[in-house]
């Protein structure tokens, strides 16, 4: 291949990281310069609510400047605090934790879906710091009132079964406590460890006092919670001390979930696609891409900064993918490419997300040509002769992911339609002109 044949991107900025970073800044003292991080939906709703709770937010450029809190997080006195979470998971978890941690009244609330993601694993962890936990109408889902007076220390038990966020939340609103903090992982699984080793990083970052322990013998010992890779509940658990969150400037990453739809380009196409702006060694779960990928048969290569993917011959593969679910609509489709079936197994959690992403992930295969089967927490595509030359309008589900992957499927010959293409604005939007790069780069 030469130069000239290779589509180059600029990966956005992370999401997992820009929300982490911002509420960082927002629970420091005085000031933080945020570097790079996304413009985005879901961004937005972080940032609104952390103003709501009493941060300020100064953007310029590229550069966001976030003042503090005085105090930590502030609610109302007789009213609560609105808190707006619309459509996005991340926000209305991080921030609900936050809330538990802050003082006074918040009333946290979304769109109509959002009210069917549960929340009461986290109201439960919650409660168990006196914080009171009034649900306005099913119990366990928002819309949901919170009356706190900071939290007490102690220990959190919280399960990861259904996410991730509700231990990066309790995570970032420890440090706040009067005392020792010590939460424990309890439960039958626990997924998406990757995204709670982000947190940990963020902290660590700002210089957050805190321990990873896990059981040896019969005792609590500190472990390098970096070389973490599977977390066993009851077996592992967080000491956060008492300690202010500090640091001048902080830079974020490139987004290897949004990446991973020009890397799948890449593989399936007919012309490489170069990504800029990646780190190799980041401890973003979904990197996972690239080793998916590979496992299916395409040749990658990478540097310091950018990883670039050689159109190949796909074969099937079996993988967990508990650890990296925002991956699965984008390998469901890359499978629908392969030259053998792929099942994606330990992926239940993604039945709550933006929607049912398993039935979703299914019903869009199908839509192109491909065949696919799921269980209750596995999805197995099976490669059928896709609808070249079809035009194809993909429901999207109000779900940026479901829009983003189902437009690889313009690589095999299909006019890709997204149904509602402003989606993507949750994540990426500038999403749809970085993928005119690749449709141009294979003639489509």
């Amino acid at each position: 291949m030469t130069s000239e044949n290779v589509i180059v991107i600029k990966a956005p900025s992370s999401k997992s990281l820009s929300h982490r970073a911002l509420i960082a800044g927002a629970l420091s003292d005085g000031n933080t310069v945020v570097l790079d991080p996304l413009d985005s939906n879901d961004i937005n709703r972080t940032m609104d609510c952390l103003s709501t709770m009493g941060a300020q937010f100064n953007i310029d450029g590229t550069a966001t400047t976030v003042t503090g809190m005085d105090g930590g997080p502030k609610g109302g006195d007789k009213e609560p605090a609105v808190l707006e979470m619309r459509d996005s998971g991340t926000t209305c978890r991080l921030i609900t934790a936050l809330a538990g941690a802050g003082k006074g009244l918040f009333r946290v609330q979304g769109t109509p879906r959002m009210h069917d993601r549960p929340i009461g694993a986290l109201t439960s962890a919650l409660e168990s710091q006196d914080v009171k936990v009034t649900f306005s109408d099913k119990e366990g889902y928002p819309p949901v009132t919170l009356e706190a007076n900071g939290f007490k220390g102690r220990e959190i038990d919280i399960s990861l079964e259904e996410s991730s966020q509700y231990v990066s939340g309790l995570l970032l609103g420890a440090p706040l406590a009067d005392e020792t903090t010590i939460i424990n992982i309890i439960g039958k699984k626990a997924v998406s460890w990757p995204y709670v080793a982000l947190t940990l990083n963020v902290m660590e970052d700002f210089r957050v006092k805190f321990e990873v322990q896990s059981r040896q013998d019969g005792e609590w010992k500190k472990v390098d919670w970096r070389k973490v890779e599977k977390v066993v509940p009851g077996e592992i658990r967080f000491v956060v001390e008492p300690s202010k969150f500090e640091r001048d400037e902080y830079r974020v990453e490139g987004d290897w979930s949004n990446a991973s739809y020009f890397l799948a380009a890449g593989a399936v196409g007919d012309n490489p696609v170069k990504i800029e702006g990646m780190n190799v060694n980041s401890l973003q779960g979904d990197k996972a891409i690239m080793y998916i990928l590979q496992s299916m048969g395409a040749k990658i290569e990478s540097d310091d900064h950018s990883v670039t993917v050689y159109p190949s011959k796909l074969h099937g593969v079996e993988v967990d993918m508990g650890k990296c679910p925002d991956l699965v609509p984008t390998v469901a489709v890359v499978a629908s490419f392969a030259d053998s079936p792929t099942t994606i197994t330990n992926v239940a959690h993604l039945r709550i997300k933006e929607c049912d992403r398993l039935e979703a992930s299914a019903a869009e295969v199908m839509r192109a040509g491909g065949k696919a089967e799921i269980t209750d927490d596995s999805i197995t595509i099976i490669p059928a002769p896709l609808k070249k030359g079809e035009r194809i309008v993909f429901t999207t589900y109000d779900d940026h992911r479901l829009a983003m992957c189902t437009a690889i499927f313009a690589l095999a010959g299909i006019e890709s339609i997204p149904e509602e293409p402003g989606c993507v604005a949750k994540s990426f939007p500038g999403f749809w002109d970085e993928w005119d790069k690749v449709k141009k780069g294979n003639g489509c």
